[in-house]
């Protein structure tokens, strides 16, 4: 996931040395010195790289440019991420967000690091509320029949 602006600067680098990489292969075509399964393996696993980065780079900029706005969660274990997404969402730096909560701009970039793990629950609602976000959660029951 890509949580700020160098992330973001040095994730469309890499892939443009996937793209780069990617169209060699192609271009180059299988060594003789190379079984064709593999060369096709390696190339199917650069795509797949390729992707990967496409895909966080789009949902950074789709946070970026408001084209987001909310997320469902369907796990608690979501909650760490979709603070981060607000973050980036409310078009906040880590250390404009660290500014809001009082704290060093090194401990919000810890946390977001390790999606919040060790951060209590009041810690995680003073963050949502520094954020301006509403969790609205619906928690159905297990209940014996």
């Amino acid at each position: 996931m890509i949580t700020n602006e160098r992330q973001y600067r040095i994730t469309k680098a890499e892939l443009r040395r996937f793209e780069e990489a990617l169209a060699a292969q192609a271009a180059a075509g299988p060594s003789p010195n190379v079984h064709p399964r593999i060369h096709q393996a390696l190339m199917d696993a650069t795509a797949s790289e390729r992707d990967e980065l496409r895909a966080q780079l789009a949902r950074y900029e789709d946070l970026r440019s408001g084209r987001v706005v909310q997320r469902t969660l369907h796990s608690l274990r979501e909650l760490p991420v979709a603070l981060i997404e607000a973050r980036i969402a409310a078009r906040l730096t880590q250390r404009e967000l660290a500014e809001r909560l009082g704290l060093p701009e090194q401990q919000v970039q810890r946390w977001e690091a390790n999606e919040y793990a060790g951060v209590g629950v009041d810690r995680l609602q003073t963050i949502a509320d520094a954020l301006g976000v509403q969790v609205l959660e619906t928690i159905t029951y297990a209940v014996p029949a």
